[in-house]
């Protein structure tokens, strides 16, 4: 456990009421797993509306949920009131997303007053098994103030 300033003692309830106004999450099925402050899961089932070509996870879906993983690790440090926004992410894809489920863990790792820094391991789990298929880092900026970013 990291020594994450906490700015929300509810943060649980404000990660998850946030993630749950997101459209692409519900449009592609996703759900938040386990949170802790400067922590998030998210885990979505296969389907073959979300596959390539070959019938793995297509690589967008891998990055859509990197993103909102690490995203939501670093929206759970923010006060009340406070948005997030990504400002970049870089990906690398290491396996073929081949399996029955993506589990992406995002993680805080620096925590500054406007950028935070984040990364995410995204494995695919086929026969039980969690193979890491990607890592992405990311840089998020905390919105502060605007009602219309907020949450």
């Amino acid at each position: 456990m990291s020594d994450f300033k906490i700015l929300n003692p509810d943060y649980e309830s404000m990660l998850r009421e946030s993630f749950a106004k997101q459209g692409i999450m519900n449009h592609i099925g996703a759900e938040i797993g386990a949170v802790s402050p400067g922590r998030c899961e998210i885990r979505l089932p296969y389907s073959d509306d979300l596959s390539q070509q070959h019938g793995f996870f297509h690589g967008g879906v891998v990055g859509t949920i990197a993103d909102s993983a690490g995203g939501y690790a670093g929206f759970s440090l923010m006060a009340a009131g406070d948005g997030i926004l990504t400002v970049e992410y870089k990906m690398n894809l290491m396996a073929p997303a081949d399996g029955d489920l993506l589990i992406a863990r995002g993680e805080v790792v620096r925590a500054g007053r406007t950028l935070t820094v984040a990364r995410a391991d995204v494995y695919v789990v086929k026969e039980g098994k969690e193979t890491q298929c990607a890592v992405m880092q990311q840089t998020l900026m905390r919105i502060v103030g605007r009602a219309d970013v907020s949450g």
